[in-house]
């Protein structure tokens, strides 16, 4: 067997390194072998440095218990020990922004969960079944950083997971307009109930940043490359609102469409349960065999029936429906730590080796 490619974590010791950890336990592909935090963890091991702070519901993985957690900021020693890294460090978007392109200079590819890159024009911003042809503007993002094999993709947004795919599964449809209102779990702020409890029985009408990365990232993920950079669509008009609730895990949205031509709700369904991409024709590891589903019941999509379609790596959409003011109106549901962050993000990882991207150094 092909052997496995060499994988550092950044910022392995928080929520969405935790759940890195988790989700590449037996990876066909991928083994842990580097855990890289900040100065106060380095030198622990790995099971000393998360302490009583491991937030998953499965175990920490035998595997990484005992790797000694290295310092972060110091590039050229992590690097030395991976094929790739995925970044999940908790640091200003400046601090992130140059350590990331630190890490890629040494020729060694990112994978970053973080919004600092997001709209740097040559770094891709992927939804692997959407937009994979973006990874193509990483040539030009080498040759600015004078590279060979090292450079940075992003995944964007968990907040955009719920309803992006519908816009991308409708596009020949022409949705023109689109109101939507998250209602976000607390684990997309790195937090459980126990260490959260006031939002027990509460919701909060605000997520700093949150509405503007949701009407715009979409654009970028629904957008094209273009003399070396990744141009944003200009269409759909997107506005949002979104609204932390007493949740775990799962982004809700509730979204309101108009088209330019008008489907019929039969087309609009067709559409979604038979949307494919990039990682279903490749069969990649992570990749849903079933990308979106629609489920009939009027109760549905849940939290707690569907938040885990697919290993939490799907989309759920429901109560599709006319409307009396804009063409149609529906619920979607994703899974904000797994197919809104590490999840994606370990997803864009194996579409980068099936492109040739990320190989063994």
């Amino acid at each position: 067997m092909e052997q496995k490619l060499r994988v550092g974590i950044l910022g392995a010791t928080g929520m969405v390194g935790q759940r890195f950890i988790s989700l590449l336990e037996n990876h066909p592909w991928f083994e842990v072998v580097t855990v890289a935090a900040s100065p106060r963890s380095a030198g622990k091991t790995y099971e000393e440095a998360v302490g009583d702070r491991w937030k998953m519901t499965t175990p920490m993985p035998e595997a990484v218990k005992k790797l000694v957690v290295m310092n972060v900021n110091e590039v050229e020693a992590v690097s030395a020990t991976v094929d790739f890294v995925f970044s999940a460090v908790d640091m200003t978007k400046e601090e992130i922004k140059a350590i990331e392109e630190a890490y890629a200079k040494t020729e060694t590819p990112v994978v970053s969960n973080n919004s600092a890159h997001r709209w740097t024009k040559d770094v891709p911003m992927v939804v692997p079944e959407i937009n994979a042809d973006h990874f193509e503007v990483i040539e030009a993002q080498k040759a600015r950083l004078g590279t060979t094999r090292g450079f940075i993709a992003v995944k964007p947004n968990c907040s955009i997971q719920s309803y992006a795919p519908c816009l991308a599964a409708w596009k020949e449809f022409g949705p023109k307009e689109v109101v939507a209102t998250t209602y976000q779990a607390i684990s997309g702020a790195g937090k459980t109930f126990q260490d959260w409890p006031e939002m027990v029985e509460n919701i909060i009408p605000f997520i700093g940043g949150e509405e503007e990365k949701s009407e715009q990232e979409p654009l970028r993920v629904l957008g094209k490359v273009e003399n070396g950079e990744i141009v944003k669509a200009q269409l759909p008009k997107i506005t949002c609102q979104c609204v932390r609730v007493p949740v775990l895990n799962g982004h809700t949205a509730a979204v309101f469409v108009n088209f330019e031509k008008k489907p019929t709700k039969e087309q609009l369904i067709e559409k979604l349960v038979n949307y494919k991409g990039f990682p279903q024709e490749e069969n990649l590891p992570s990749a849903p065999k079933q990308f979106i589903q629609y489920l009939e019941e009027e109760n549905r999509p849940q939290v707690k029936m569907d938040v885990d379609y697919e290993n939490g790596m799907g989309v759920s959409i429901g109560r599709l429906r006319e409307d009396s003011m804009f063409d149609y109106k529906f619920i979607g549901l994703s899974h904000n730590t797994v197919r809104g962050a590490a999840g994606g993000a370990v997803l864009c990882a194996e579409a980068l080796k099936a492109k040739g991207y990320i190989q063994a150094k």
